[in-house]
C-alpha cells in the first residue's frame, strides 16, 4: 500500500461520491510519511457537514487550534498535514458543525491502530512493512475454498479462548503459536475469529465497531495481529472473520451524528435505529457509506490476508421491519418490507470480494427463508459462497433436548432440514449464540445422567458431521465444557483431565480427521446426489438411516443413529452394494467414553432386500450413537 503523500485528486473524489473508491483506506485516514525532505502524518476526514475541523493530539496539547484541516474543493473531505504526529502519536479530530453549535471530538474511522478501551484515541500507525510468509497458503487456498472442499470451522473469542494464569488476556503472537497448535490438532480446516475490530465494550464480544479498519489493541499492534494470520496459514488453517455491517454503536467518539448530521446512519430512527441492539444502522443508499464498507471488506482480504467474511445479522439488513412493530418502520418505494439499499449493497459487497479475491469465501448469518442467499447475483441471489442453516441448528437442538422416551414423536425435526438441504449452500451451525444468553452449554443441554449427556453430544456432533452442509463448531463446545460461556474468563481447559472431556475431544478430532479423508462427506454437501435415505421413517425406535456419496461411484458410505439408550441388535439395514463393509466410525467406542458396544470392524451384506435395497447388513446399533460404514475396496 502507498501512502497518502499527496492531496486527494480529482479522480479520487469522483469514486468517492459514486461509491466505487474500493480501497478507500490508501488516501483517508492518517499516513505517516518520512521522506528526505519531510516528514509526518496526513490527515483526511469526511465530514461534509463540518464549519471547521482540526487534528488534535499528544503532539499538540489537545488544541483544536494548532492543526486546522482544509477542506478539498468544497467536496466535504478535509486534510492538513501534520509535521510533528509521528508513528504513534494519539489523535482525534475536533469538528465543529455548522448546524446547531454542534462540537465534538470523535476518533478516525478509517484508523489503523487505536489506543485500549476505555481510552478512545487513535493512533498514527503504519500497517506496512510486516513480512508475510504465508505464500504457499495464499497460493493453494483456492483449492481448500469452494463447495466440494471439507470444510470444518472451529469458532473463537479471543479474549477468552485460553487466559494467562493471572487472568489477563494472551497477546496475538502468544496466540499465535497456542491457536495454531490446538485447531492443528484437531484438524479444523479453519477458524473464525469473533469481530477482532476495535470495540469500546467487551460484552459486546466485538459485535458494536467503532474501528472499522483497527484489529483491537486489546491483544497487541496491527503487525502482531499479522503475525498470528500468518502463523496459522503456515500451519495450514484458514481464518475468517465476523464482519459487521448491519449497525454500530451510539458511543460519542464513534462513527454517529458524526459532523452534526446523521453522516453513516439514517436520520430517521425508523430506518436508522435498531431496536434490540440500541445501536445506529448504516444509511446503505448513501454512496460514501458504500465506499467506506466495500472497502473495508477488501481491507481485511487485502492488508491481513483474510480467507472469508462471514457477514453478521444479515436478516436485519434485509428487512425494513425486523423486530419492530407496525408503524415503527418506513415501507420500500414500491411498499414493501424489504430493504432494497441493503440489497443491493449486500449484492455488491459478494460481487466485489469474489471479483477481486475469487479464492475467498463469504457467509450470511440469514436466519429467515429469504431466497437465494447463496446463489449467484446475475440469478437474482444475494451472491454469499455460503448460508448459516440456523432452521436445522434449532430443529436438532430442540430434539436433542428432550428425553430419549420422547423422541420418537419429534422425529420430524431431524428430517425436516433434507427437504431444503440443497437450496441454498448450507453451513451447519453451532456458535457461541447457542451457549450464552442462560441457554447453558452443549452438553447441559443434552438430557438424561452423566453418561448420557456425553453419549447424546457424541451422537449430535456425529450426525452434524455426517449431515450434508459444512460445520462451525464453538470453542469449548468440543470437549463438553459444562459452564455457559464467559467472555471474561478462559475456558475450563482442566476439564480434559477427566477421561468422558478426553473422549468427546477426541471424537471431535476423529470426526474432523475422517472428514478430510472421506469425499462422499464433503464432496457434494450441496448437491442432492450427495445424499439418499435409507430409512428415515423408523420414528418408533427413533432410528436414522442414509447413504452419503462422493463424485467418485466408489465412494459410498452408510450412516445410521440410534436416538435411544436402548442398543439395537440384528437391526437390518439396506445397502447399496454386496460386499464387507467396513465400521469406520462409532461414537459408543471405549476410546470415546462409550459403552463398546458395535459390530466388530464391520458387517459382510447379504442378498436380503430390505429399505428398497437389493442388499442388506445385519448391525447392531449402539445406545444414543452413531456408527458409520463404509464399502471395503478390493485390493
Amino acid at each position: 500500500m502507498k501512502p497518502s503523500n499527496t492531496p486527494l485528486t480529482d479522480y479520487d473524489l469522483h469514486l468517492l461520491s459514486e461509491g466505487t473508491h474500493y480501497r478507500s483506506w490508501e488516501k483517508l485516514g492518517a499516513h505517516f510519511i518520512k521522506t528526505a525532505d519531510r516528514e509526518g502524518t496526513f490527515f483526511t476526514l469526511w465530514a461534509p457537514n463540518a464549519e471547521a475541523v482540526s487534528v488534535i493530539g499528544d503532539f499538540n496539547g489537545w488544541n483544536d487550534t494548532a492543526n486546522p484541516m482544509t477542506m478539498i474543493k468544497y467536496s466535504g473531505y478535509w486534510q492538513c498535514f501534520v509535521p510533528e504526529a509521528g508513528l504513534g502519536a494519539l489523535y482525534k479530530y475536533a469538528i465543529r458543525s455548522r448546524f446547531n453549535n454542534y462540537k465534538i471530538e470523535k476518533t478516525d474511522p478509517y484508523a489503523f491502530h487505536c489506543e485500549i478501551r476505555p481510552a478512545t484515541a487513535s493512533v498514527v500507525w503504519n500497517i506496512d512493512g510486516y513480512q508475510w510468509q504465508d505464500r504457499e497458503w495464499m497460493e493453494s487456498r483456492r483449492h481448500l475454498h469452494h463447495h466440494e472442499a471439507p470444510i470444518s470451522i472451529y469458532e473463537v473469542h479471543l479474549g477468552s479462548w485460553m487466559r494467562r494464569e493471572d487472568g489477563g488476556w494472551l497477546n496475538y503472537r502468544e496466540l499465535a503459536e497456542k491457536l495454531a497448535d490446538y485447531v492443528s490438532h484437531m484438524g479444523f480446516s479453519h477458524i473464525e475469529l469473533l469481530p477482532v475490530n476495535e470495540h469500546p465494550f467487551d460484552g459486546s464480544w466485538g459485535y458494536q465497531t467503532i474501528g472499522y479498519y483497527a484489529p483491537t489493541s486489546r491483544f497487541g499492534t496491527p503487525q502482531d495481529f499479522m503475525y498470528m494470520v500468518d502463523t496459522l496459514h503456515r500451519r495450514g488453517i484458514g481464518v475468517i472473520l465476523d464482519w459487521v455491517p448491519a449497525h454500530f454503536p451510539r458511543d460519542a467518539h464513534g462513527l454517529g451524528y458524526f459532523d452534526g448530521t446523521h453522516l453513516y446512519e439514517h436520520a430517521d430512527p425508523r430506518q436508522g435505529q435498531h431496536m434490540d441492539w440500541g445501536t445506529f444502522i448504516f444509511n446503505y443508499g448513501r454512496t460514501e457509506i458504500a465506499a467506506f464498507l466495500l472497502s473495508n471488506a477488501l481491507f481485511w482480504l487485502e492488508v491481513y490476508h483474510i480467507d472469508g467474511l462471514r457477514v453478521d445479522a444479515v436478516a436485519s439488513m434485509l428487512y425494513l421491519d425486523y423486530s419492530r412493530k407496525e408503524g415503527e418502520w418506513i415501507p420500500n418505494r414500491y411498499g414493501g418490507r424489504e430493504n432494497l439499499e441493503a440489497i443491493d449493497f449486500l449484492k455488491r459487497f459478494n460481487e466485489l470480494v469474489y471479483q477481486e479475491h475469487p479464492d475467498v469465501m463469504t457467509f450470511a448469518e440469514e436466519s429467515t427463508s429469504y431466497p437465494m442467499v447463496s446463489r449467484p447475483t446475475y440469478l437474482g441471489g444475494l451472491g454469499f459462497g455460503f448460508k448459516w442453516n440456523m432452521g436445522w441448528m434449532h430443529d436438532t437442538l430442540s430434539y436433542m433436548s428432550n428425553d430419549s422416551i420422547h423422541r420418537s414423536y419429534h422425529h420430524h425435526k431431524l428430517t425436516f432440514s433434507l427437504l431444503y438441504a440443497f437450496h441454498e449452500n448450507f453451513i451447519l451451525p453451532f456458535s457461541h449464540d447457542e451457549v450464552v444468553h442462560g441457554k447453558g452449554s452443549m452438553i447441559g443441554r443434552m438430557p438424561g445422567d452423566h453418561w448420557r449427556k456425553f453419549a447424546n453430544l457424541r451422537l449430535l456432533y456425529g450426525y452434524m458431521f455426517t449431515h450434508p452442509g459444512k460445520k462451525i463448531l464453538f470453542m469449548g463446545c468440543e470437549f463438553g465444557q459444562w459452564a455457559e460461556w464467559n467472555h471474561d474468563t478462559g475456558l475450563d481447559w482442566p476439564l480434559l483431565q477427566f477421561p468422558f472431556h478426553q473422549g468427546l475431544q477426541r471424537w471431535v478430532r476423529d470426526l474432523n480427521t475422517f472428514l478430510r479423508g472421506e469425499p462422499a462427506l464433503h464432496q457434494l454437501d450441496n448437491d442432492p446426489g450427495g445424499f439418499s435415505w435409507i430409512d428415515c421413517n423408523d420414528s418408533q425406535q427413533s432410528v436414522l438411516s442414509f447413504i452419503r456419496r462422493g463424485k467418485n461411484p466408489g465412494d459410498v458410505v452408510v450412516c445410521i443413529g440410534n436416538f435411544t439408550p436402548v442398543p439395537r441388535h440384528n437391526y437390518r439395514l439396506g445397502v447399496p452394494e454386496m460386499g464387507y463393509w467396513e465400521e469406520v466410525l462409532n461414537s459408543d467406542a471405549p476410546l470415546y467414553g462409550g459403552s463398546g458396544q458395535g459390530n466388530f470392524g464391520g458387517k459382510e451384506a447379504t442378498p436380503q432386500s430390505v429399505h428398497g435395497e437389493n442388499h442388506s447388513l445385519n448391525v447392531t446399533l449402539p445406545p444414543l450413537a452413531i456408527v458409520v460404514f463404509r464399502l471395503k475396496q478390493d485390493m
